[in-house]
């Protein structure tokens, strides 16, 4: 095979020269000096000029010179008016405190009165102990294995002495000077005593439960017999990892790096503070409230004190609900479950067949022609005749009517 390509038959090799680099010529400084003067060093010549005066005209308002008054209009149409004060317009203190002493019980001391405790019944049966012939085994691996080892006496650190201050403590407070403890009568109740009704129908301790719901008598309990301990004769090892591994080493006591505080001593302390100077306290009367003029008319028929409740929802006697809850018929037989459902009942199982145009050549069939789709038609051994006959069945070739066995080439 030829090794020529387009590319080597129309681009050849040509011959290459090599590259000339012009050579820069050297740098010969000039001897003459240098100018240092710029274009506008030469063009912007600086000129001294005086100061320009402002263009904005002097306003005309107010000649030049004089004091201007700062009177608004405020001040010079809203002058205050000579008038006497008015007296303040409030009602007259009519109101005198009632001369007999107030009753402080209350309502829940006259209708709550102390009871003494109700005895109940217990309705729970009583338990009975069963007791046991076999001896209690108290023995335990800790007792039998740990071997107590001597105690350490602790390290006990040495309380610092207490150093009293030398000042005097204040002991008053606010509390104390201005609040103090007067005794008064305790609170009497002005609710009237409980009537209490005649039809009261003693209360029944048995529940429903309880009558239905019986003990059920308890079958006596299996106990296995405990399996012989059999201790081991090797010895036990009672050291840890931690025993092993991290061992206690005697060192000294870190000391602290922290320097001391420098307590001054001596001197008078300034207990004198701002608050104190500046908030004192001050004389206050106590003020009594003013207290308007009832202008309702109280009835002069003592109240009852009944309410809409206690008129209207009067205690009833209680009644016996019917139970509805159905009889206990006792525990469910062991009765078989029927196996029976509609699926094994109505489904009948038909044979599996394998399809005959699967095969190559199809086992009891012989082939006739190729019609024009190009399918393959295969007729009946056992039957001859008619082109009806011969037209086969995948199911069953017996039946009239059916479709031909076609099978594509």
């Amino acid at each position: 095979m030829d090794g020529l390509t387009t590319s080597r038959r129309d681009f050849g090799l040509h011959k290459i020269a090599p590259m000339k680099f012009h050579e820069r010529e050297p740098y010969i400084p000039s001897e003459e000096p240098m100018d240092l003067l710029s274009t506008y060093k030469q063009d912007f010549n600086y000129i001294r000029g005086s100061q320009v005066g402002p263009v904005k005209p002097r306003d005309s308002k107010f000649p030049h010179g004089d004091k201007i008054q700062y009177l608004p209009s405020y001040k010079a149409d809203y002058l205050p008016w000579n008038q006497p004060k008015r007296e303040p317009i409030h009602p007259s203190h009519n109101y005198r405190p009632q001369s007999t002493s107030f009753e402080n019980r209350t309502t829940h001391q006259d209708d709550y009165a102390l009871k003494g405790l109700v005895t109940t019944v217990s309705c729970k049966p009583a338990i009975k102990t069963k007791l046991c012939n076999v001896p209690f085994e108290d023995l335990t691996n800790y007792k039998m294995d740990y071997v107590p080892h001597p105690v350490e006496k602790p390290f006990v650190k040495e309380a610092e002495k207490f150093r009293p201050c030398d000042l005097p403590f204040e002991n008053l407070t606010t509390h104390k000077e201005s609040f103090r403890g007067l005794r008064g009568e305790p609170a009497k109740s002005s609710k009237l005593p409980a009537k209490w009704s005649a039809q009261c129908i003693p209360f029944s301790y048995t529940t429903e439960a309880q009558d239905k719901y019986q003990a059920w008598p308890r079958a006596q309990l299996f106990s296995k017999e405990p399996i012989e301990y059999i201790p081991s004769d090797e010895k036990m090892d009672l050291q840890t990892t931690t025993q092993t591994h991290y061992r206690y080493i005697k060192g000294s006591r870190a000391q602290s790096c922290k320097p001391l505080l420098s307590v001054k001593k001596g001197g008078h302390f300034e207990s004198s503070t701002t608050t104190k100077e500046a908030y004192k306290q001050w004389a206050v009367m106590n003020t009594k409230p003013i207290k308007p003029v009832p202008h309702l008319s109280l009835p002069t028929e003592p109240l009852d004190y009944q309410t809409t409740t206690k008129t209207c929802y009067v205690p009833h006697p209680l009644t016996s609900t019917k139970n509805y809850k159905p009889l206990w018929t006792g525990a469910r037989r062991n009765i078989p479950v029927e196996g029976q459902t509609t699926y094994s009942i109505s489904f009948t199982p038909k044979e599996l067949r394998l399809c005959p145009a699967s095969y190559s050549e199809p086992p009891g069939y012989v082939f006739e022609e190729v019609d024009a789709m190009g399918h393959r038609i295969y007729r009946s051994v056992s039957q001859a005749g008619s082109r009806q006959d011969s037209c086969v069945s995948i199911q069953d070739p017996k039946k009239p009517g059916q479709k031909e066995l076609e099978v594509s080439a």
